[in-house]
């Protein structure tokens, strides 16, 4: 039986000039956050916060925004510039031979990066791992505050929109649930930037 290789596919809602990001968060840091437009205390820009542009991967992690702490799903509009600064700045959260010559240069680079990539399945709509993919983007405290006061143009609530899919998919109604999928597509990466987090090559934007 012929066994096809994972893909690292970065797959988004984008624009020419900003990407959508999600993440989940308690109904106490998202609805301020959403209210100013940013993130404003209580988040913390002392810990590590994890991006996706993924809204299948996210939806699997917090259950639709059923999960304690993960009840509000947030989308975060920020510019491409930002998101390939980090990017170029991550260190793979394993040490792949494609991108590393042995543990040590791995260790090294995840000790002195301040942002941190991890691939993982992405999923289907009702949750099952797929064979491609999906990237996940962890911000230390060294770089968040660019994130947060640089990189972002919007923030918007799309709580509703998934617990609306999530509705239709347990009554059964799988394409109106589709239907209402924020559409994704690959997003176009430099090639030396797509080596660099050993991402798949895509065609370059029209």
């Amino acid at each position: 039986m012929l066994v096809r290789a994972m893909t690292n596919t970065i797959r988004a809602r984008y624009d020419s000039e900003s990407i959508t990001v999600y993440q989940a968060y308690a109904p106490a840091i998202a609805e301020p956050a959403v209210a100013a437009g940013h993130f404003i205390p209580p988040f913390s820009r002392s810990r590590m916060t994890w991006i996706k542009p993924s809204f299948l991967w996210l939806m699997a992690r917090s259950g639709w925004a059923r999960k304690p702490g993960q009840e509000m799903i947030l989308a975060i509009r920020i510019t491409r510039t930002g998101w390939e600064e980090a990017l170029s700045q991550a260190a793979l959260s394993h040490p792949d031979r494609r991108r590393y010559t042995d543990t040590s240069e791995w260790r090294r680079a995840v000790r002195e990066a301040p942002v941190r990539i991890q691939w993982d399945p992405e999923r289907s709509l009702r949750g099952a791992k797929l064979e491609e993919r999906s990237i996940q983007v962890g911000l230390s405290r060294h770089i968040v505050a660019s994130y947060v006061d640089e990189w972002t143009l919007a923030i918007e609530d799309l709580t509703p929109l998934a617990r609306r899919i999530h509705r239709l998919l347990q009554d059964g109604k799988i394409t109106r649930a589709r239907a209402l999928l924020p559409a994704e597509s690959p997003y176009p990466l430099p090639p030396a930037l797509a080596d660099h987090i050993t991402a798949d090559k895509s065609e370059p934007a029209r």
